[in-house]
This record gives structure tokens, sequence and C-alpha cells, in this order.
């Protein structure tokens, strides 16, 4: 564990000397794999994944699949104020770290957002968005296997959060339950947003080139927001990122 901490926390130290990139245009040199990968994950969508999360939003009741989600947050907020600390970020991770007590607490371990009700609302980050504080460009556009759209910088930082999150390092007992409430958590917010995904996914001419539009663009919007980058007249920020927001809740 030590070896990997040392070279983190370094390059922790550098963050405020970074500039984060503003980028423009979309770098999509493995379309061919990429158009392949997103057409498997439509099969496997329309095959498993709508038939299981239509079962589990209509036989699971509102209130209890909050609740499973709601848990699923929970536990993913260490890991959240890993980031916020290797980012500098240290009023977030005060914020996130007093939100999980909270929650893990008051809430019932998180079945009820009583954090939320007192104003720490919830504030996400992961370790995409730490290499792009710390200077790393975000890389080609990626589509992922089941996952979806990505680029290079988010693919090896989801395999980072995954690899290092605290609740599976520090052998909590909590772990062996967060892949089946991750899990029910994505079959929920599939179930919820169905009708903009498959409008999205199903029928577009083009649905390849309209999420990865719609993933680019959002993407790049929350990574220059909390920087305080310039907004145009739409909303969106300077340098090609416009934001979505029609599409937001479901890529939260």
């Amino acid at each position: 564990m030590k070896k990997i901490t040392l070279p983190v926390l370094l390059a922790a130290s550098l963050a405020a000397c970074a500039a984060p990139d503003v980028v423009d245009g979309i770098s999509d040199p493995y379309e061919q794999t990429n158009r392949k990968t997103h057409a498997m994950n439509l099969a496997v969508d329309r095959a498993l994944v709508k038939p299981a999360s239509t079962a589990y939003g209509t036989i699971v009741p509102e209130p209890v699949m909050q609740g499973i989600t709601n848990v699923s947050k929970t536990l993913s907020l260490p890991g959240v104020v890993v980031n916020d600390v290797l980012q500098l970020r240290l009023d977030e991770a005060a914020h996130n770290t007093v939100r999980f007590i909270v929650n893990a607490t008051f809430g019932i371990g998180g079945l009820m957002d009583v954090a939320g009700a007192f104003g720490l609302e919830e504030r996400d980050t992961d370790f995409g968005e730490t290499l792009h504080r710390w200077g790393v460009g975000e890389g080609n556009y990626v589509v992922l296997p089941l996952y979806g759209p990505s680029t290079e910088r988010d693919a090896f930082g989801l395999l980072v959060d995954i690899a290092l999150d605290p609740v599976s390092l520090l052998e909590t007992g909590l772990e062996k339950y967060k892949l089946p409430l991750t899990v029910a958590g994505l079959a929920d917010a599939r179930y919820r947003y169905s009708d903009l995904y498959e409008s999205v996914a199903y029928e577009s001419a083009d649905s390849y080139s309209v999420l990865r539009l719609t993933y680019l663009d959002k993407r790049r919007y929350e990574l220059v927001a909390p920087l305080g980058g310039a907004k145009d007249d739409t909303g969106g920020a300077t340098g090609g990122a416009a934001a979505y927001d029609i599409y937001e809740d479901f890529y939260e």
C-alpha cells in the first residue's frame, strides 16, 4: 500500500501547478472497434439489461429502490473523499466526509439521505477528474463493454477507483454488499430513465455519434465548471463543452 500511496501523494502535490486541459473536438481513432462494442452493448441491453431493470422497477416498491440507491451512494463516498483530497479540494473532502457520517449513522446506513435534508448535498467526483486536475489529457474516446462511453483517461480512472476503493481495501465487511448494491442502483437508473435512454440509443439515426457527443460534452462541462470555467451564452463552458442537461440525469 505504501508503494502506491507515496507516488500518488507526490502527484497530488503537483496538482496546483498542473493546468487542466480544455478540449475541443473529438478524437476517435478506435471508431471501428468502438462501434462494434457499442452494438454489443445495445444487444446486451435489449436482451438482458432492459428486461431485468423493468422487472426490478416493477416489482420493487419505489421507497425500497430509492433506499438501495442511497446506500450504494453512501458506500461510494469514502472513494469520493479520497479523490477530493488528491485534488487538494479539502473543503469538498470535509463536506463529503460529514455527509458520509451523517447518512451512515442518522440515515440508517445510508437508507435515507438525511445529510441532503440538512444542506449537505451530493458532490461527486472520481479519479478521472483527479487526473484532469493533475493536467492529464482526456485521450481518445473509447466505448467500454457494458459500461459504455468513456475516454482513455476516464477508463483508467475507473480502474483506479475500483482498485483503490477504501471500502474494499479496509476490509470493513461492507465490500461484499457493494457490487450487488451498485448493480441494483444501475438497474434503478436504467428503469427511471428508460424512455430517455431508448430515445437516444434506439431511435437515433446514428446512436453511436449521438452518445459520443453527449458524453464528451457533458463530461467536459462538468470538469470545467467546478474550476470556474467561462460559460458561453448557451450555458456551456468555453472550449466546446456545451451542457447537455437533457441527458445529465442518465449519466449521473
